[in-house]
């Protein structure tokens, strides 16, 4: 059994099709709510999905979504990302001792600074073994379960748990996509962001809060 579990906040414009792209697939799909002040409940509902309400926050949603779900399978879903078809023969494709993983990195745009970005995500992956949230992440119930789990992280909450995941077991990284929305780039700049998010993981692999870091990350715009 397949759980998907997606966190929002005021996400009407693409919630829908995050849960679209999953509903096919998925024994189920659950939407946690941090608290939507637009119409992102009544169109994930509308979509297929179940709604929670939780606590504002990704690292406090998914950790509420995953509580919740009854899969085998947890598969972690930003609301404005897209999973290939066919992801869910791949998570089955993998061997007993996965514990977990992340799909494929795309960007939803055609400019070529993505593919630059993509290609950076590869780097990242293969060297360090660190995928991101926007990745959609995945575990195994047991393996979640034996890594604690999400913590309610303001920031930073897909590198801490992957982290965590991965001394339970080696990570897989599939080839089927998870694409993404190139917005949080187009907010502030390609560069300007990319360079943030790399500055936000130094500081944090050198020991700073997440409350802190979150201050310096929402200067450009919110992952």
């Amino acid at each position: 059994m397949i759980s998907v579990v997606i966190p929002a906040l005021d996400e009407e414009d693409t919630v829908a099709a995050a849960i679209a792209s999953v509903r096919d697939e998925a024994d189920e799909v659950i939407v946690a709510d941090g608290g939507s002040r637009d119409r992102t409940r009544e169109r994930a509902q509308a979509a297929g999905a179940s709604i929670l309400e939780a606590e504002r926050g990704r690292g406090a949603q998914l950790q509420r979504g995953a509580a919740a779900a009854r899969g085998d399978w947890l598969v972690f879903l930003h609301a404005d990302t897209r999973l290939d078809a066919g992801w869910s023969r791949a998570l089955a494709a993998l061997p007993p001792a996965a514990p977990g993983g992340a799909f494929r990195f795309a960007v939803d745009s055609p400019r070529r600074a993505y593919r630059v970005i993509e290609m950076g995500t590869r780097l990242r992956c293969r060297l360090l073994g660190l995928p991101y949230g926007d990745q959609a992440l995945f575990a195994r119930r047991s393996a979640y379960d034996a890594a604690g789990g999400f913590r309610p992280l303001p920031l930073m909450e897909d590198v801490d748990f992957v982290r965590r995941l991965a001394r339970v077991g080696r990570l897989a990284l599939l080839s089927c996509r998870a694409v993404t929305s190139p917005r949080r780039w187009e907010e502030c700049g390609v560069v300007r962001r990319t360079l943030t998010n790399w500055r936000v993981l130094v500081l944090y692999a050198l020991g700073r809060p997440p409350e802190r870091l979150e201050r310096l990350y929402s200067g450009t715009g919110r992952r």
